[in-house]
């Protein structure tokens, strides 16, 4: 009797001990998602009862908490209850968003589904964010600048999501979307570097740039109103910027962006608002999980009315 319960609490305690495998941050890709959208999930506490994580992105493109989470079997599930409204006017109704994983030769492999809904599961598999060690230390060397906006066509620019109808033309040598076009990405990918972006957008407008295809600097109509991690200079639901910088809706504004490793600063309209931030992992706006390696730059199209007219990137070497 004593053997058979050694044995049965042993592999129990395995069992659980197995479970902080899961522990740590998740660079994921998407297979079926609508947007070609990457997502981002971090997990703690696994192997213990108090297991609790942060995802990128259930639903409004924000950095979520999960709301519930367990690991069973060695399979982990999590899931969002998100209160939306069909139309405006409408009594709220609750959505279970349901994500499972399991671990598989060191990878997540997972499926998505929404409770009731009768569309196949979308499958994503995640591997482990890696370790950038550079810093924005005072070594690094300005390369050749590189003009990604001709000012006369989309020439180096491709278009995000398939399908979607573009949305973008040039215009008196402006880079013009109506609002609710196709998000589009530069040909050329970059790994570290200094990126000058003049832009324009109107009352309530939206729209964003995508560094590495990963990290947005959100680009909003918000002058006057107090700086959070959704504002016009924030890393987008990451890093708010320290002081509202902005300029009224109409007005050309300028972002200097400088992105080493995973520090970012940002100077809007010549005022510092985010001094080399720590970026985390992934925002909303990402469509290349591979964070270890080069990315596009994106400009984000999918919201409102949007202008750009100078768009310069350095390369930052050693």
């Amino acid at each position: 009797m004593r053997t058979l319960l050694a044995v049965l609490v042993l592999a129990a305690c395995c069992g659980f001990a197995g479970d902080e495998q899961f522990n740590g941050r998740w660079d994921i890709k998407t297979f079926g998602e609508p947007r070609g959208r990457a997502w981002w999930l971090e997990i703690e506490g696994a192997g213990t009862p108090n297991a609790k994580g942060k995802f990128v992105s259930a639903y409004a493109g924000d950095m979520n908490t999960i709301d519930e989470i367990s690991i069973r079997d060695g399979v982990l599930e999590f899931g969002f209850f998100p209160k939306e409204r069909p139309k405006p006017g409408a009594p709220a109704t609750t959505r279970h968003l349901v994500y499972t994983a399991r671990l598989v030769d060191g990878k997540l492999e997972g499926t998505f589904e929404v409770e009731g809904q009768q569309r196949p599961p979308i499958k994503w598999v995640g591997v482990r964010a890696p370790v950038i060690n550079e810093k924005d230390d005072g070594t690094w060397k300005e390369g050749g600048p590189v003009e990604l906006f001709n000012g006369k066509d989309l020439t180096g620019w491709l278009p995000l999501v398939a399908g979607k109808e573009l949305g973008w033309s040039v215009k008196d040598g402006l880079l013009v979307s109506t609002g609710g076009a196709n998000n589009i990405v530069s040909e050329r990918k970059f790994w570290n570097f200094k990126l000058h972006v003049e832009y324009r957008v109107g009352a309530h407008s939206n729209s964003g740039v995508g560094l590495r295809a990963r990290y947005e600097v959100q680009v909003l109509e918000d002058y006057g109103r107090s700086p959070d991690t959704h504002s016009n200079g924030a890393l987008y639901s990451r890093i708010a910027p320290s002081e509202n910088a902005s300029k009224p809706a109409g007005e050309w504004q300028a972002y200097d962006i400088r992105l080493v490793g995973r520090e970012v600063t940002v100077v809007l309209n010549g005022k510092k608002v985010i001094d080399r931030g720590l970026i985390e992992g992934l925002t909303a706006v990402a469509t290349d999980a591979d964070e270890g390696q080069p990315g596009g730059i994106i400009l984000q199209g999918d919201h409102g009315p949007v202008e750009f007219r100078k768009i310069t990137l350095t390369p930052l070497v050693k």
